[in-house]
């Protein structure tokens, strides 16, 4: 009888589990599909309007004039909605780790502001702008749903999943990255399914609005053998000194701005006139908005010399003067550059080069290699894996503890299987 009561106890005890999962998932099933649509719709908006403003600035380069103008504007709006202190993508990542709350009002602040931004020629891109737009609106979705303060934590994660592969179109790398980039060495699992539903969902309402994914087709992919693989290992500590070089610009600067000119207005007004008169000297519009003109070219093999130093100056003097973007698109721009002309001076595909350029230095701001790798799936296809696999491993490895967001945390070392539990240097 005790035997039969141990086992009944036993049964019962599997069927509770099986029923709080079956309740776990459907919670995360509905909620998660309610914020990819939710994320996606507002997400398909945003990259329509950065479309349209885009082509519109194209057609009327004569736009950049008004940059500093527009400054102040943006400035302003972030003054009257008292909400002068703003850090970004930092702070999506910050309200993970439960240091900060990420307000709803930053949705429609990036929002205008990012879309200002890029019709007036700031060089920024789309995707951290993104991130930060699913993040605050899925964070409030959270809030209205009553969820406690861990599962509000993976429902910010899941409206960045949702941006990402909305605007970007990698529904399987915007899956891993919002898991990856907030902690380096561990990623939140607990996140997964909703993660997958919300990008899914999220990918599948763009492309049906319209919103299609940037792919790439590389011309020529070598076989891997020795010769070739040395050049793409050169090419990869290349792209981990670009990647640390892209970082300590944009926070040497930022820093420099905030010792030297305090006053926002001022500071956004110089940064602009200075924009304007690079764009004047150079004589080339190539550097405004994410830089998508140079990445297609780069990847058909052709390239102007110093492109990627100029998108690197361009992109910082935006984004560190006090407009509003994001950096990932920028550095996509920066390791296409520099990859198409390693190529041509090695002598070893171009095409190739700035598509490993692109995901080695991507790699090296985020700290994020297994998100990296699915972007080249997701945008190259699969020809050249070993070839990927090789510069980006090589790339995370010596980019070391630099990044792009002050708030990501390294919790395990590059180096060695220790527990490090530091912030990622700028």
């Amino acid at each position: 009888m005790n035997s039969i009561s141990r086992q009944m106890a036993m049964v019962k005890f599997y069927v509770r589990r099986i029923y709080h999962n079956l309740k776990v998932f459907a919670k995360w099933a509905v909620f998660s599909s309610i914020t990819g649509l939710v994320v996606g719709a507002f997400s398909t908006l945003f990259a329509e309007c950065l479309k349209l403003v885009t082509q519109f600035r194209t057609a009327n380069p004569w736009m950049i004039l008004l940059l500093p103008l527009v400054g102040i504007v943006i400035v302003f709006l972030y003054h009257i909605f008292h909400y002068k202190n703003d850090k970004g993508t930092n702070m999506v990542l910050s309200t993970i780790h439960a240091e900060t709350e990420l307000p709803f009002k930053m949705a429609p602040l990036i929002f205008i502001s990012t879309t200002l931004t890029h019709l007036f020629g700031g060089s920024a891109g789309r995707e951290g702008a993104a991130l930060q737009l699913g993040g605050s609106i899925g964070n409030q979705l959270g809030r209205w749903f009553r969820f406690d303060e861990k599962d509000r934590r993976i429902v910010v994660m899941c409206g960045m999943s949702a941006a990402f592969s909305a605007i970007f179109g990698t529904p399987i790398a915007a899956v891993v990255f919002a898991m990856e980039v907030v902690s380096v060495g561990v990623m939140y699992y607990a996140a997964l399914v909703p993660c997958v539903f919300a990008s899914l969902i999220a990918s599948k309402f763009a492309r049906h609005m319209g919103i299609g994914p940037d792919t790439f087709l590389i011309k020529k992919i070598p076989d891997f053998l020795i010769v070739p693989s040395i050049k793409v290992i050169l090419l990869a500590v290349c792209c981990a000194a670009v990647s640390v070089i892209f970082c300590v610009t944009l926070h040497s600067l930022g820093d420099f701005y905030r010792d030297k000119l305090k006053n926002p207005y001022i500071r956004i007004v110089v940064s602009s006139l200075v924009i304007v008169a690079l764009t004047i000297v150079l004589h080339t519009t190539d550097y405004m908005g994410a830089g998508v003109p140079i990445i297609e070219r780069a990847i058909a093999g052709h390239v102007v010399p110093l492109a990627f130093v100029w998108k690197i100056i361009f992109t910082a003097l935006t984004l560190e003067a006090g407009f509003k973007g994001g950096e990932i698109v920028p550095s996509f721009c920066v390791g296409a550059a520099f990859g198409c002309l390693f190529g041509q001076l090695i002598g070893l595909s171009p095409s190739l080069c700035a598509a490993l350029g692109m995901v080695s230095v991507f790699c090296g701001v985020t700290n994020c290699p297994i998100t990296s790798l699915l972007i080249a799936f997701e945008l190259f296809g699969y020809h050249g894996i070993p070839f990927f696999m090789i510069a980006i491993s090589v790339s995370y490895l010596l980019s070391g503890y630099y990044g792009l967001y002050h708030d990501q945390t390294i919790v395990y070392s590059k180096y060695k299987t220790e527990y490090i539990n530091r912030k990622a240097r700028d």
